[in-house]
């Protein structure tokens, strides 16, 4: 089969690479028929991730069909369609029992696309199928159902609810990528009095716009005085980063308020300062996470009714064949306008 490779920083190819086998009595094959890129996978290509070997195929984001099981799988069977999750759990170990699946001591956590090949292939081999995967209903479409693989739990787990996101609260973003959108139409699901997003792009503060959030450029507006003006001096009650970029991270510590939420959703690669002789007294709850895909179900059965639109996440669509411009549109989103690409298989 073919699969996108990891060569080192920067380096990947589209090759040949050996079809997947079943290792585990627990595992399952899937046909990838849906994927997409992550910012993650840019930050592995920059080196933030240095887990990640050489030969590695990249990729955690993937919509397919079940072709190959073993007898120890026992909720899906071949020609399922199934959502792979960015997280496997082995659903038996200490933190898989706490629901804290991205923390699985057990094989799993976030391993496909980072620790074992992912999904960015035409077939993958997902571990622990029966905890990691979910079938989907005939309602949700396959272009719907790839955005729940991994931005929406991120958005809504490590963002929305771990920043307590409360009715009436003025919830501010720092970041408008896919996981900054993504974290304005789940903190909506909580009505927050005002949401406030903070991008220097144009096509991304059209996007969180359109989604229902007041959208301020950062690089024409101090974004403290944009948040003390819209409180009354108190600052905002939640601030998400979703950046993952150490000025973004120190930012958010400017635009709370005491007392308030900070709640990072971003990848770091670099070290940030936490100002904690100005901090300490302000009665802060900081945050940091993995998802854990916790409330993937909930998530899905929202997206089957309605309740939730990701229509405007998906920007641009290439075949699987095309995985390479497919990554030069959505890394250069100043240019391109993209947010999410899909990946189809041909």
């Amino acid at each position: 089969m073919h699969g996108l490779v990891y060569h080192g920083p920067g380096e990947k190819e589209w090759e040949t690479v050996p079809d997947p086998s079943i290792v585990e009595p627990t595992d399952a094959i899937i046909r990838v028929d849906a994927g997409t890129i992550c910012g993650t996978d840019l930050h592995i290509l920059g080196g933030d991730v240095p887990e990640v070997d050489e030969g590695r195929v990249l990729g955690h984001e993937a919509v397919g069909t079940i072709v190959a099981t073993r007898s120890a799988v026992t909720t899906v069977q071949p020609g399922d369609r199934v959502l792979a999750s960015c997280i496997s759990a082995c659903g038996r170990c200490r933190y898989c029992r706490d629901g804290m699946y991205g923390q699985c001591l057990g094989g799993g956590g976030w391993v496909l696309g980072h620790l074992i090949d992912g999904v960015q292939a035409e077939f993958a081999r997902i571990p622990f199928a029966d905890t990691s995967t979910y079938v989907l209903p005939d309602d949700v479409t396959n272009e719907q159902a790839v955005m729940l693989a991994d931005i929406l739990p991120t958005s809504y787990e490590v963002g929305v609810l771990a920043g307590r996101v409360r009715p009436g609260d003025t919830v501010v973003i720092v970041g408008a990528g896919p996981i900054g959108l993504a974290a304005i139409i789940t903190a909506r699901l909580f009505t927050p009095g005002q949401i406030v997003v903070f991008d220097p792009a144009d096509a991304r503060r059209k996007a969180a716009t359109e989604l229902g959030a007041m959208a301020v450029d950062p690089e024409t507006d101090d974004a403290v005085e944009v948040v003390q003006a819209m409180t009354g001096g108190l600052g905002a009650d939640v601030v998400m980063e979703a950046v993952g970029i150490p000025e973004s991270f120190e930012v958010c510590m400017r635009l709370v308020r005491p007392g308030g939420h900070v709640a990072n959703i971003g990848v770091h690669g670099r070290p940030a300062t936490l100002h904690l002789e100005s901090l300490w007294i302000r009665n802060l709850t900081i945050t940091t996470g993995l998802v854990d895909t916790k409330t993937t179900p909930t998530l899905i059965g929202l997206l089957a009714t309605g309740k939730l639109d990701v229509s405007t996440f998906l920007t641009h669509r290439f075949g699987m064949h095309d995985i390479i411009r497919a990554y030069e549109v959505f890394a250069h989103p100043e240019q391109t306008g993209a947010l999410k690409v899909l990946l189809t298989a041909m």
